[in-house]
């Protein structure tokens, strides 16, 4: 007791100030870019993927006879323009603008799908980088959509089977088109989920047919049912980005794309989280 008599108050305890909510917001948010999404529950994405697949076939394929997504045709294509080549018979005209928009396309897909490395180092199936990388899909859609709009060539290529995108311009605008559609192959196949690469249609068509639960009508079926919305977005696609074609041309279609996979973008960022093991 102290010599006045009096007795002491209890000290206080120091009262801390709450962490500021824009920190907590950002730390929450920072957190759930860096998790892992399920494979299994991103259908929605997935299912735009393959709509896009089928979306930017129509357009490139439109302009130049060319599949900005489907690199086994142009694979073919470079191996019949080859066989010409070295068979020397004068009456075959060799190494045609659209043999040499096959290789332009596929070279592009090709670096594109090299460019998703970046998400192997990141992680491939982190919400963070499925973010970027369909946004990098969206800029070079973008750029497709520039490229086509300053060449100021037909969005159709000719009835005659004359290709359009001739210029150099033209031939960028299938460039950037078709190394969007490598990079979403490569976020597709890293996912490991029923809806394999997402720009691949013969191996989900043949593993759909021979799917053992084909007629099952009970239930849901992952196995047979994500491949069957694999093709019908495909599909869509196609038929959607076919009819905006004939009614605004490539530039404004391919500008409409670039939205549509910043739309993907974000709905990475509420796709359900991987559950820890």
């Amino acid at each position: 007791m102290p010599a006045d008599g009096k007795e002491e108050e209890p000290a206080l305890p120091i009262a801390h100030p709450p962490p500021a909510r824009e920190e907590t917001r950002w730390t929450a948010a920072k957190t759930r870019l860096l998790t892992e999404v399920d494979s299994d529950l991103a259908v929605g994405p997935l299912v735009w993927f393959c709509f896009m697949t089928g979306y930017m076939d129509a357009v490139s394929f439109t302009a130049t006879y060319i599949w900005c997504a489907f690199q086994t045709g142009n694979t073919i294509q470079l191996s019949l323009s080859l066989a010409k080549l070295c068979t020397g018979e004068p009456r075959l005209p060799t190494w045609r603008i659209s043999d040499r928009q096959a290789l332009c396309s596929l070279l592009a897909f090709l670096c594109g799908a090299w460019l998703g490395r970046i998400g192997d180092r990141i992680g491939p199936k982190k919400r963070v980088w499925l973010v970027l990388g369909t946004l990098i899909q969206a800029g070079f859609t973008l750029g497709s959509c520039l490229c086509a709009h300053a060449s100021g060539e037909s969005s159709h290529g000719s009835v005659e089977g004359d290709p359009s995108w001739t210029s150099v311009l033209g031939f960028a605008a299938l460039a950037f088109a078709s190394a969007s559609m490598g990079l979403q192959a490569h976020l597709g196949t890293r996912l490991g989920s029923q809806f394999a690469t997402s720009v691949v249609l013969t191996g989900i068509w043949t593993l759909l047919v021979v799917d053992k639960k084909l007629f099952e009508v009970n239930h849901i079926v992952k196995s047979r049912d994500y491949k069957g919305l694999a093709i019908l977005g495909t599909f869509i696609g196609g038929l959607v980005g076919g009819a905006l074609i004939n009614k605004i041309g490539a530039p404004a279609t391919l500008a409409i794309g670039a939205g549509i996979r910043v739309l993907i973008a974000i709905g990475w960022i509420f796709t359900p989280a991987a559950k820890k093991a």
